[in-house]
């Protein structure tokens, strides 16, 4: 292969970047942000506690896609918070999710996630209920623009 640094390559034909990238049509649909601390009691506003759990959780969504309904969202267990009222639950599309802080226990893998750990869902795979003893504050990525059906 050649490598030619001010060229891309397109359907085996070399283009000048520039023109390259004009021919390229980028749409963004999700929504930007320039840094912002979430964790700051500036922001504390804009956490919304999600329903059913009695303030024990909170959510943050810090982007969406408008058009696909992508998103990047923050959740906070608090100390305490225990989800086995909804039991275990599943998505028609896949989901990443990243430990931020915090310890959390998943009672379908029967394992402890702390900060670091990291999961790449497939759709319909099942993980809770959950059970918090330390706040513990999640990141969650989903891509509902990629569901399938599950059974």
């Amino acid at each position: 292969m050649v490598f030619a640094p001010s060229s891309l390559i397109l359907t085996n034909y070399f283009l000048p970047l520039n023109e390259a990238l004009c021919a390229m049509e980028t749409t963004v649909s999700k929504n930007t942000a320039t840094y912002w601390n979430t964790l700051s009691a500036d922001n504390a506003h804009k956490w919304e506690p999600i329903e059913g759990t009695d303030g024990m959780l909170e959510q943050l969504t810090v982007a969406i896609d408008s058009i696909t309904g992508d998103y990047t969202r923050l959740t906070r267990f608090k100390a305490g918070a225990d989800t086995k009222l909804f039991g275990g639950k599943s998505h028609d599309y896949p989901e990443e999710i990243y430990i931020i802080s915090g310890r959390l226990y998943d009672m379908a893998f029967d394992q402890w996630l702390e900060a670091g750990h990291f999961a790449s869902r497939p759709p319909g795979e099942i993980h809770g209920p959950f059970i918090c003893e330390q706040e513990c504050l999640v990141m969650e990525v989903s891509f509902p623009s990629q569901s399938v059906s599950v059974t």
